[in-house]
């Protein structure tokens, strides 16, 4: 079947958008770009005029420099992808994505992309002196291999990642985290400063994201 004997069929909603851009190897916003078209002008929407042109790769500077000229101006915001098939149907001129990408960067012109911005991990680095900050937190798993987790909470110093206490709990638990809090403080005297994760036993739930700063008591 022909390409507008399908876009006539897509009128008549014997075929889907979807099944002509499959059957024609065209986008579905081609298939609905030729559908306008052979609506309002007939056959002549679908035969762009490219019989007898000469291929791309004998394109001459002229030709290429309209291209350049296409883009920047008419069709100024468009990824490659979009631009050709916006070439071919609005111009008659077929050409391929790395075609397109060659003669764009020629000229020093990039396809624009949107793209997330990566999240930049800055490493905190860590207390000059011993007793200055420590933090705490607590770890549940399986330690003896029976099947049955345990928690243990710990206390370590920042500066020097010294282990200032541990305790082992079956769940982690408010009994566990003053246990370590008076091995360390009896042992190693009380901190400047104490930095916990956001478990509920030492922020509301209903806090918003502390850092370091914020939650150091």
């Amino acid at each position: 079947m022909k390409k507008y004997q399908i876009i006539q069929e897509s009128l008549k909603s014997k075929v889907s958008v979807a099944e002509a851009s499959e059957m024609l190897g065209l986008s579905k916003r081609q298939i609905i770009r030729l559908r306008k078209g052979v609506s309002e002008k007939g056959k002549d929407a679908v035969n762009h005029g490219n019989i007898g042109k000469a291929p791309i790769t004998k394109l001459s500077n002229e030709q290429r420099q309209k291209i350049k000229e296409q883009y920047q101006t008419k069709y100024y915001g468009c990824n490659y992808q979009h631009f050709i098939e916006l070439l071919e149907e609005n111009e008659g001129i077929k050409i391929s994505n790395n075609t397109a990408k060659d003669i764009l960067n020629s000229y020093g012109i990039k396809s624009p992309r949107t793209r997330r911005k990566r999240k930049k991990h800055v490493r905190r680095e860590r207390r000059e002196h011993e007793g200055s900050l420590v933090q705490t937190d607590a770890t549940t798993h399986d330690f003896f291999s029976t099947g049955e987790k345990y928690c243990i909470h710990g206390v370590i110093d920042d500066a020097t990642g010294k282990v200032l206490g541990l305790y082992m709990t079956k769940n982690e638990s408010l009994e566990g985290y003053y246990c370590v809090f008076e091995q360390m403080v009896t042992n190693f005297g009380i901190p400047n400063n104490v930095y916990a994760d956001r478990h509920a036993i030492f922020v509301s739930t209903a806090a918003k994201r502390l850092t370091i700063e914020d939650t150091s008591i």
